[in-house]
């Protein structure tokens, strides 16, 4: 897909943006301690971090949102970790630079995310990298989450820019899908968390970075006139 006629970046949240990953596993491995079991490592939840409470539990207790125990201990999660949500979360090296040469590139930007407002909002309102933020989609601000494309076209209206003339960023399989199917330029973050199916070769994305500012690469001749 052309990409030389982006009007506007939108990205993905955890593990595109900020590494969520040591608030989410920590709040997921103080459950794990309350019942006696033993901690386990950050490593082992993060690569599947960006899938927030599914990912999470599946991988501290083996269970699956079909488990009768599920929405228990995803209510538990969800307080547990409302609660510590900003205490080690960080933005990616190389991020804020990006988000500043979005800037004088007067290309404005916006947040897509499977996270619910709940946290998404307080989440972004506290990071001072989201001040310049245009909007932010949360997994329930539409019917339904990524990988449907409705997240991505409501994101495309509020920024006043044609889906067609987006671009999406995120490091997980949903995204690319979502973003394909909303019409947007796809990039795949191989930095990030890349979730159960890690073979970003696979996704069908339009382009892939390993770092952050290697995004300007591709936007350096999508800048508008």
């Amino acid at each position: 897909m052309d990409h030389h006629n982006i009007r506007a970046v939108l990205f993905d949240l955890d593990g595109t943006l900020i590494d969520s990953a040591p608030d989410l596993g920590a709040a997921v491995d103080a459950m794990r301690v309350m019942r006696g079991l033993p901690p386990l490592p950050l490593e082992t939840y993060r690569p599947m971090a960006g899938s927030g409470a599914r990912g999470m539990l599946g991988i501290a207790f083996g269970i699956t949102p079909e488990h009768p125990d599920f929405p228990k201990m995803r209510e538990e999660f969800f307080s547990t970790y409302e609660a510590c949500m900003t205490q080690r979360t960080r933005v990616f090296d190389g991020v804020a630079e990006l988000i500043e040469q979005l800037g004088g590139c007067k290309l404005p930007w916006g947040v897509v995310t499977n996270k619910a407002m709940r946290f998404a909002g307080p989440l972004t309102q506290k990071m001072p990298l989201f001040q310049s933020v245009v909007t932010v989609v949360g997994g329930d601000t539409t019917p339904h989450p990524k990988p449907h494309p409705a997240p991505l076209l409501e994101a495309a209206r509020r920024v006043g820019v044609a889906p067609q003339q987006c671009m999406y960023v995120g490091d997980d399989e949903r995204d690319i899908q979502a973003g394909r199917a909303a019409g947007m330029f796809t990039v795949a973050a191989s930095y990030g968390y890349l979730g159960a199916n890690g073979d970003i070769g696979r996704w069908g994305a339009d382009a892939h970075i390993a770092y952050p500012l290697e995004l300007m690469s591709l936007l350096k001749n999508a800048v508008p006139a």
